[in-house]
């Protein structure tokens, strides 16, 4: 049966797991009324539309 060794430190250890702790950034999307990004299948805060429609009234 194969055996370790040595011990291998705590760094190692978190180094090899700290790509499943990563978190990932929120999608992105381009408003085609304004422009503006946004995140997807959300009402656009700076022109307040979705979809072609004006879902909110923006000053």
């Amino acid at each position: 049966m194969a055996v370790p060794k040595g011990k291998k430190g705590r760094a190692r250890t978190h180094a090899r797991r700290s790509v499943h702790d990563r978190i990932a950034q929120p999608a992105r999307s381009v408003c085609p009324k304004c422009g503006e990004v946004k995140l997807p299948h959300r009402v656009c805060p700076s022109c307040g539309f979705y979809r072609d429609r004006e879902v909110i009234e923006t000053a």
